[in-house]
């Protein structure tokens, strides 16, 4: 079922967004890359993000930009979640 323009433009403006937040995480994993993690100035310390958290984030980020992209690519809001329940029987 294809979806309305009021949809499309919500799948577009939730697009934009997770591309600004993983050109974002992209750019903290790369100064943490390199070394510029933690750093110490006299008494005071500077700690950046955990490299794991920061690619974890990465993942989630491009799995959902690519479902994005691909909802609007084909015209169908991503698939809806179903669950069922399973009844067993002793026959």
């Amino acid at each position: 079922m294809p979806i309305d323009p009021r949809q499309q433009n919500r799948l577009q403006n939730e697009l934009e967004i997770v591309k600004d937040r993983l050109s974002k995480y992209y750019e903290a994993e790369t100064a943490i890359l390199t070394g510029a993690q933690e750093y110490r100035i006299g008494s005071r310390n500077l700690r950046r993000g955990d490299l794991k958290l920061i690619k974890e984030e990465i993942d989630k980020l491009q799995e959902r930009k690519d479902e994005l992209e691909n909802a609007i690519a084909t015209g169908e809001s991503s698939p809806k979640r179903k669950a069922f329940r399973v009844i067993f029987r002793d026959l």
